[in-house]
């Protein structure tokens, strides 16, 4: 029985899975398509204007704006990760896609979003240091151990998702090739197999609070001793100025936390494909084009390095 089950499944991999997506909604489709691509085309301007600001300006070099570049590279693969895929099957009738790659797609899916995770975490760790140790804090965060965070970050990424995504993928499927989403994501493709998956979704829980939930820990931590800080702060100027070094880190973590959370920590069987596509589609496109939006309209060393890039604030520097 097993070993039917087995071939069946390495009969259908090989002819790859069809992504359903909005295909169930038509009329959608072309919407979906000139908005997607408009987010899509936002996001690599706003993250590689970002990684350029902070290379070319000195005022940049900075572990907050190295941290930053970081997250606007990470934003521009997560995007070019899925993206491409997903309009192809929104221009046209052809909704497939190989099995090699959805197991690409999927496995960088995985990885990018845990990188975020402790990206985020990483980032939060660096504001405290600037609100509550500010004499020390070029000491802390020296470009040694700024490098070291990042790569922590890194691998603690793709290294979840190098056990999570092989899990994954090898599920028997019993043939069974409609991929209930627009990308290939691990709660739709477990919600495709045909056994018990009860054991891959507790190890999933289980790497998912190292992942998700201890980097959230720390960046709640973070700024529960931040907002204690700024509270002993007697001038108003620098309350507001601490507030604003903090704000827009924080106003991301809200909206990529808050859809994260919805999507990998409930039982598969408790899971809502269609919620689960719009709260895909919105982290997908949405959050990292909005992200260099926030930091660059809340931030005035980012505005001032624009306007000095554009030519316009090249009196006022000299």
């Amino acid at each position: 029985m097993w070993s039917q089950v087995m071939e069946n499944d390495s009969t259908s991999a090989f002819e790859g899975f069809i992504l359903v997506g909005f295909s169930d909604r038509p009329h959608l489709e072309l919407i979906l398509f000139v908005v997607v691509l408009t987010f899509y085309l936002l996001t690599l301007l706003g993250n590689m204007t970002i990684i350029l600001l902070s290379v070319v300006d000195s005022r940049l070099h900075t572990p907050m704006y190295f941290f930053l570049a970081n997250l606007s590279f990470l934003d521009m693969c997560f995007t070019t990760g899925s993206i491409p895929q997903m309009l192809y099957n929104l221009r046209g009738a052809d909704k497939t896609i190989s099995y090699l790659g959805c197991a690409i797609q999927l496995y960088f899916v995985l990885a990018l979003g845990g990188v975020e995770c402790v990206l985020l975490a990483v980032m939060a760790y660096d504001r405290y240091a600037a609100v509550c140790k500010p004499l020390h804090y070029t000491v802390i965060m020296h470009p040694r151990l700024c490098g070291q965070l990042a790569s922590v970050a890194w691998l603690s990424g793709f290294g979840n998702s190098l056990i999570m995504a092989p899990q994954t993928l090898m599920l028997p499927r019993c043939g069974h090739r409609r991929v209930d989403h627009f990308l290939c994501e691990m709660p739709a493709l477990i919600g495709m197999a045909c056994v018990d998956t009860m054991t891959l979704e507790a190890l999933a829980f289980a790497l998912a609070i190292f992942i998700i939930l201890a980097p959230l820990i720390l960046i709640l931590v973070s700024y529960g001793y931040i907002a204690r800080a700024v509270l002993r702060i007697k001038s108003a100027a620098g309350r507001k100025k601490a507030f604003n070094t903090c704000s827009s880190h924080l106003i991301v973590v809200s909206l990529f936390y808050g859809t994260i959370i919805y999507m990998y920590l409930q039982p598969a069987n408790t899971y809502s494909q269609d919620q689960g596509k719009f709260l895909t589609l919105f982290y997908t496109i949405v959050t990292p084009s909005v992200n260099p939006l926030i930091y660059t309209l809340r931030n005035k060393d980012v505005k001032e390095a624009m306007k000095k890039v554009l030519g316009k604030g090249e009196a006022k520097v000299e």
